[in-house]
Order: C-alpha cells, then sequence, then structure tokens
C-alpha cells in the first residue's frame, strides 16, 4: 500500500466536513490536487505568467519553456513517439470532439459505422450521435455480458469490413470494467477502422502506452490526475492528425493570413487556437512529475487493494447491490441501497464527512441496461486508505439505520 506520507501532500484532505474528518471518494469526477501542483501553478502566475509563442522577452520565454515542457512530460507519460502527437485541450471531452468533428466527418460516408459500447460516457457518445447525423454513418453497439464486461467474441462480431472508427472507453466510470483495449484495436485495424480511446479514468491509475495499445488516438483529462481543471490531451498519430482540419481558428493556429485564404501551422499548433491553457499545462506537467515520482505501478496496485478491500466489506452489507464485474476492475465501486435514491445516500454519507457520488454518471444509456435510474459511487485514488473504506461501510450502515423502511 502507498504510505501515508503521500496523503499529507494533499492539503484539502486535512479539513472536516459535517464535524468529521473528511474522507473523499469522489475521485472518479476529479481528482485532489497534491502540494506540488499548487505550488507550480503558484509559481507560474508569481514568476512566469505571459503569452507563449509571441514575445521573446524574459517572460514570455520562460512560459514558452514551460508550456511545451509539459507537453513533452505528457507525450513521455502515455508514450507517444513524438511531442507533434500530443494536442493541448480543455479535457477528454473536447479532446474526442476534435477526432469526431474533424477526422470522423471528413472520412465517414453514408453506411458506414462506427461502433461504441453501452458504457460510454456521455463525452464519448453524444459526439458520435453527431457524426453520424452529419454524414449518414450507422452507430453500432458491442452487447455487455451480464456483469457488464464485453467479450472479444462480439467485439469481432460487431466490427464490420463497414467500419470506420470504434470509440471505447478504457475504463468504465461506473462499472469498473478494464476493456481490453489492445486487443479491439487490432480487431478494428483488421477492418481497416480506427481506434478512439476514452482514457479519462485509466490514465490517471495505471501505465498507459499508447504505441503499445496501437489506438489511433486517446483523451485524457488532467483533473482527474492531480492536476487542474481545463486541462486534458489528445494524442493522435501523427500521419492522421496532419490530415486533419482545425476545429477552432483564429491566433497562434495559423501560418499565414490573406483576406480570402489562410494556411495553417504545423502540429501540434494548428489545433490549439488562441491563448492556450498555459497554466494549466504547467499544473499537468506538474502533476505528472508526482505521479512518477510514486510509480504508476504503485498507485495501480493501491487502488486494487482498495477496490478489493471495498468488495469485500460493502457485499457483506445486507441489500447493498453492487455493480460491474468481481474481478479485474478498477479503484471504484457504484452501488444502490435498498430502495434509497442514490441521492439521499449520498447525503447521509455526507452528513458523516464522507463525500461519494450519486446520480447518471453521465451514463443514461448505461443506467437503462442496467435498469436503474441512477446509482451511489465511491471511488478510491492514492491518497485514500483502508481506514477510508472503513469510514464509508460504518456511515452506510447509518444510512440503512435512517432509512430502514425504504431497505428489503
Amino acid at each position: 500500500m502507498i504510505t501515508s506520507e503521500i496523503r499529507e501532500l494533499f492539503p484539502i484532505l486535512k479539513q472536516e466536513v459535517n464535524g468529521h474528518p473528511l474522507v473523499y471518494l469522489d475521485s472518479a469526477a476529479t481528482s485532489q490536487k497534491p502540494i506540488q501542483v499548487i505550488e507550480a501553478l503558484k509559481h507560474y502566475y508569481e514568476w512566469d505568467n505571459a503569452n507563449v509563442h509571441r514575445g521573446v522577452h524574459t517572460l514570455g520565454s520562460r512560459a514558452t519553456d514551460a508550456y511545451e515542457g509539459a507537453r513533452a512530460k505528457v507525450a513521455k507519460f502515455i508514450g507517444a513517439s513524438s511531442e507533434q502527437e500530443i494536442i493541448f485541450t480543455r479535457g477528454t471531452t473536447t479532446a474526442i470532439n476534435i477526432v469526431a468533428s474533424s477526422y470522423a466527418r471528413s472520412v465517414l460516408r453514408e453506411g458506414d459505422e462506427i461502433v461504441l459500447t453501452p458504457m460510454e460516457h456521455h463525452s464519448n457518445l453524444i459526439p458520435w450521435q453527431q457524426a453520424a447525423k452529419a454524414t449518414g454513418a450507422t452507430l453500432k453497439y458491442i452487447p455487455l455480458q451480464p456483469d457488464g464486461s464485453i467479450s472479444l467474441t462480439d467485439v469481432e462480431n460487431t466490427i464490420t469490413d463497414r467500419t470506420k472508427i470504434v470509440s471505447v472507453v478504457y475504463v468504465s466510470n461506473v462499472l469498473g470494467v478494464v476493456n481490453p483495449i489492445k486487443e479491439i484495436a487490432q480487431i478494428a485495424h483488421k477492418h481497416g477502422a480506427k481506434m478512439m480511446v476514452d482514457g479519462a479514468q485509466s490514465t490517471p491509475h495505471m501505465k498507459v502506452d499508447v504505441q503499445d495499445l496501437d489506438c489511433d488516438f486517446y483523451a485524457l483529462s488532467g483533473h482527474k490526475m492531480c492536476g487542474p481543471t481545463g486541462i486534458g490531451a489528445l494524442y493522435g498519430k501523427k500521419a492522421l492528425l496532419e490530415n486533419m482540419e482545425p476545429v477552432e481558428f483564429g491566433g497562434e493556429m495559423i501560418d499565414h493570413v490573406d483576406l480570402y485564404e489562410s494556411t495553417w501551422k504545423e502540429l501540434p499548433w494548428k489545433f490549439e487556437g488562441g491563448t492556450p491553457i498555459i497554466a494549466g499545462a504547467v499544473g499537468l506537467g506538474a502533476a505528472i512529475d508526482f505521479l512518477q515520482e510514486v510509480g504508476m505501478d504503485n498507485i495501480y496496485k493501491h487502488d486494487i487493494q482498495l477496490t478489493n478491500y471495498a468488495m469485500e466489506r460493502m457485499t457483506q452489507i445486507e441489500d447493498l447491490v453492487v455493480y460491474g464485474p468481481t474481478a479485474n476492475r478498477a479503484g471504484l465501486v457504484t452501488f444502490n441501497l435498498g430502495d434509497v435514491h442514490p441521492h439521499d445516500v449520498a447525503t447521509v454519507l455526507d452528513a458523516e464527512g464522507v463525500a461519494v457520488r450519486a446520480g447518471h454518471h453521465c451514463c443514461q444509456p448505461l443506467m437503462r441496461w442496467l435498469e436503474v435510474s441512477s446509482t451511489a459511487r465511491a471511488s478510491f485514488y492514492l491518497y485514500n486508505t483502508e481506514a477510508d473504506i472503513d469510514r464509508l461501510v460504518l456511515a452506510l450502515q447509518k444510512t440503512k439505520e435512517y432509512f430502514g423502511h425504504a431497505i428489503g
């Protein structure tokens, strides 16, 4: 397990909520930030704040070096072959929208197929719905197994020679399923399709090597991996990005502008119009430094241990239903407690200082597949401990007592 010293690096965790020490179990929504990231943001604004790529003065040069240095860190962190393959975005949602708007709409024709799964976050569903409407392409879905996982046999049966794009979440934010992305990419490529990966939940918790996965596009969000909000990245294979048109136009993404025609800068800057998210990139770079210092293998092992412990404790609670597979799952547990509405569960837990998420988790089609309107979710990260799980279980038992009439 990761040592308790790690927890001390997160200032927000030292507070009390409703008279109880805070137990933060909502990292799948957003992670907390270590002091190293907070200090990096503070230092940037106090010492280096300037626009990038524009001036030759000292602050401008330092800001540019910090911004491009963060790009290099992201490229190395996920195994990209070149920094030119990393486009800074506002997050996973923006990254997927770039691919769906630029690449997809340029290659899709009527009758082509886009293959997804029913477990996709809305951010990896709605952009493809819009692309299909705009091009006449068809959406297809890999069916789920009873436990919410997918089988490669079903993948083989769903992807055809008409499939042009396959877009799948690496780790489900509801089920905790870890999908076999490398194998799915192999099947997609066998049929001539391109592979897009929603890496919002995988990048913070496990080693990612986009070259080993052989995905064509990969999206990530900084705020889920100890970085600031409003910053993320799109990885794309260089040959694909070079042939894609920008989706935002304006300053800094141009090469030459005439009154009636313009040309674009080379990668990656043609996709980064306007003043970029400079401080966010600096903070993301600091977050990557922090995660690498802790060790992604250590984080993954810690998450698995916590999840196994949580599954063992929570499944002993009578009338509590856990969704998703019992094995090979990431660091979260999604559940319902009898007939108590998840928002009511979350409210009682909050009164005990335990923060969990309640709702449809931006996965309404998956909720319908589960035959529920919403669920509660506890999600873990490197700063959580088994004591946090014990607090969660105790709070759930108090919730049962409070709503006894709705249980059973």
